[in-house]
């Protein structure tokens, strides 16, 4: 088991009620664990809570259990858990040391703090360079980077650490279309080579495509827990706050015209299957 979250209920320092309440979840390792939820449902704290930042950093009270590869973050300092877990924010421009003057060491910095051998260094910010699509940026300032390019120098530098779990709290955020593509192909990637990933992001679209399991937040509680058709086919998202997948918005004006017991679309492939009885009498041109 990767992860396993019991009870789990997190009041701030200065909160006036719980980010988070009795949230229970259990994930394997390998698995792809989208969450979605309003502003305010307590997606960042749950991200904060998985890496050990709640209650290491942040203080305030926990109640309940997080254990990460079997070991428990209460009790395990936040340096120890990043060998199990790495923790990927929404803008990449903070998560950089700003001491490092090229890509390359950038990727380093986290093994130097950790005393790693530096034959093994060299090996691990070779291989986090390759994999990341990074090895001809690696003499360049890191601050000269694209905005897709230094979301990827982040996940670099957290993965040359090798954790086995991915937390990614809403990574594209703050990119253009193009390096959105750039960073979601990059996590399934990953996804495929093994790593758990747990991903918030509100472009549910990406999530359907994407995830093999989805957790709704709603005001610090796990509303719904399943498959993404079980989670993001809801009719209720935009009432908690969500856009559903592009997909099932279209579906639902114009379900009345297609045959009955069509199912909610998700992803393109299932769209173009479900609106194609209201194209065919034009011709055999595919849904647009």
């Amino acid at each position: 088991m990767a992860l396993e979250v019991t009870g789990l209920t997190y009041r701030y320092p200065a909160g006036l009620a719980p980010a988070l309440r009795e949230v229970s979840f259990h994930l394997q390792s390998g698995a792809f664990l989208g969450v979605v939820g309003r502003t305010g449902a307590g997606k960042s704290t749950l991200c904060a809570a998985l890496a050990g930042l709640v209650p290491h950093f942040f203080g305030g009270r926990m109640e309940g259990r997080v254990l990460v590869g079997g070991l428990d973050s209460r009790q395990t300092s936040v340096a120890d858990l990043t060998h199990h877990v790495g923790l990927v924010l929404q803008n990449p421009f903070t998560q950089l040391s700003g001491v490092k003057e090229t890509v390359e060491t950038e990727v380093a910095f986290g093994l130097e703090n950790r005393g790693i051998p530096r034959a093994e260094m060299r090996e691990r910010v070779a291989e986090a360079l390759e994999r990341l699509g990074l090895v001809a940026l690696r003499d360049r300032h890191p601050f000269t980077l694209s905005g897709g390019q230094m979301q990827r120098l982040a996940i670099a530098s957290v993965l040359v650490m090798r954790p086995g779990i991915l937390v990614c709290d809403e990574p594209t955020s703050q990119l253009d279309p193009a390096g959105v593509r750039e960073v979601m192909g990059l996590l399934a990637d990953l996804h495929r080579g093994g790593t758990t990933i747990i991903l918030v992001e509100h472009r549910t679209s990406l999530l359907a495509e994407m995830a093999t399991r989805v957790l709704l937040l709603d005001e610090g509680s796990v509303l719904a827990d399943g498959s993404p058709r079980e989670v993001l086919g809801r009719e209720d998202l935009e009432g908690l706050g969500i856009r559903p997948p592009l997909p099932a918005g279209v579906y639902r004006q114009v379900r009345d015209l297609l045959p009955p017991g069509t199912p909610v679309p998700l992803t393109v492939a299932e769209a173009e299957a479900a609106f194609r009885p209201l194209v065919s009498i034009g011709g055999d041109e595919k849904p647009s």
